[in-house]
């Protein structure tokens, strides 16, 4: 769970930042987004029926596990929480767990 401190005045959120916790998020990203680059119909089955539920999922999963990846540690802590890696590896796993049941 991601807690929020509150030191004199600021807002700061705990950010792993270990070399495997960066591994993981640039595989999965690479990985998804090779899936995606080879094989788009994972996400739409046709140019007329693109599932944009999915793949804004799978897209803002892929740019957090690649923020993440490179090693780039958001200072404010609104980026904090829209790229945090536990959110990118959750959104990655529904998106591909979509991708999954779909393809």
């Amino acid at each position: 769970m991601i807690a929020l401190r509150q030191d004199s005045g600021t807002v700061t959120i705990p950010y792993p930042n270990p070399l495997p916790a960066r591994l993981l998020s640039l595989a999965l990203a690479v990985g998804l987004a090779v899936l995606l680059l080879v094989y788009p119909r994972a996400v739409a089955s046709s140019i007329g029926d693109v599932q944009h539920g999915l793949l804004t999922l799978l897209m803002w999963g892929m740019a957090t596990g690649f923020v993440h990846g490179v090693g780039f540690v958001p200072r404010l802590w609104p980026w904090r929480l829209l790229f945090h890696p536990l959110l990118g590896w959750a959104l990655m796993g529904c998106a591909a767990w979509g991708v999954l049941l779909n393809g």
